[in-house]
């Protein structure tokens, strides 16, 4: 299974040891799987990056679901990133969940919290690729690779992860242990795609700020 960049952002969530999703990642995982499915529309061409504005480049919207509603969503004169990140999130992270479930990547259970509350309890199916996943993620801030061979996706996700503060990925010491990588793998995606990491970061604390929190 080939999977999207806002799939693998949201595996990338899961707290493998705990064998659940933590509620401390809840508040900038919509904004995560929004900022991933602009990357990846960015990355292939199908969107207008300039002045760090975004506007639609093709005619056509991608094959995948959720790209293709992302994309919908989006202007055809340029305008700021942060609406594009910040207003749907609270409803980016179903369907990428659905389209996970279908594939069998993760299990969706039903169930009622405190005999009243119906809440959904999501497990990955096979933990090894999450762990996996989350190493090369790590190793690209931890391992000190250069940083101009660094995958696309695999420089996205450890940006992204650290601007979110993700705790699967990167503890609090360690984002401030390795700030001078961080900044340096930033301002390399931020050549690839200018104003979408300050848009996803603005909503992350945004959200944050007041509390809230994302995970229709």
């Amino acid at each position: 299974m080939r999977l999207t960049l806002p799939q693998q952002c949201y595996l990338l969530c899961y707290t493998v040891d705990k064998a659940k999703f933590e509620l401390t990642d809840l508040q900038g995982r919509g904004q995560l799987l929004r900022a991933a499915a602009l990357t990846e529309l960015a990355l292939e061409g199908r969107l207008s990056t300039e002045r760090r504005k975004v506007a639609r480049r093709t005619a056509e919207p991608p094959g995948d679901p959720f790209l293709a509603m992302v994309w919908r969503d989006l202007p055809e004169t340029p305008k700021r990133w942060l609406q594009f990140v910040h207003n749907k999130a609270h409803a980016a992270e179903k369907p990428v969940r659905e389209q996970l479930a279908a594939a069998g990547a993760i299990t969706v259970r039903r169930e009622k919290r405190l005999g009243v509350l119906a809440v959904d309890r999501v497990a990955v199916s096979d933990p090894q690729p999450v762990l996996d996943l989350q190493e090369r993620v790590r190793d690209v801030v931890l391992g000190g690779p250069d940083p101009s061979a660094i995958p696309p996706g695999e420089l996205t996700m450890a940006v992204f992860a650290a601007e979110v503060e993700v705790t699967s990925v990167f503890t609090g010491k360690e984002r401030r242990m390795h700030k001078q990588t961080l900044a340096t793998l930033a301002e390399r995606y931020d050549a690839a795609v200018p104003g979408l990491r300050k848009a996803l970061r603005d909503s992350y604390l945004s959200s944050r700020a007041v509390g809230g929190g994302w995970g229709a």
